[in-house]
């Protein structure tokens, strides 16, 4: 599955950093995008192993507001 989540706060890469090492350690995860200039991260996975909630989660977690 691939899903594209608007996450406000991230500004640098520093942001970037945390918000795709947060997602890529969950389970499922095949691949993270992180598009700073329009505030997007698309993400890729196996919905088997990760669910989409999980996802926002482990963003939520490193500070970032999820927006859906």
């Amino acid at each position: 599955m691939q899903i594209t989540l608007a996450v406000h706060g991230m500004t640098c890469g520093h942001c970037e950093k945390a918000v795709k090492g947060a997602v890529e350690e969950l389970n499922g995860i095949q691949g993270v995008e992180v598009h700073l200039d329009t505030n997007k991260v698309d993400v890729t996975y196996d919905d088997v192993y990760v669910s989409k909630e999980q996802i926002e989660s482990a963003i939520e977690e490193q500070g970032y507001d999820v927006v859906s």
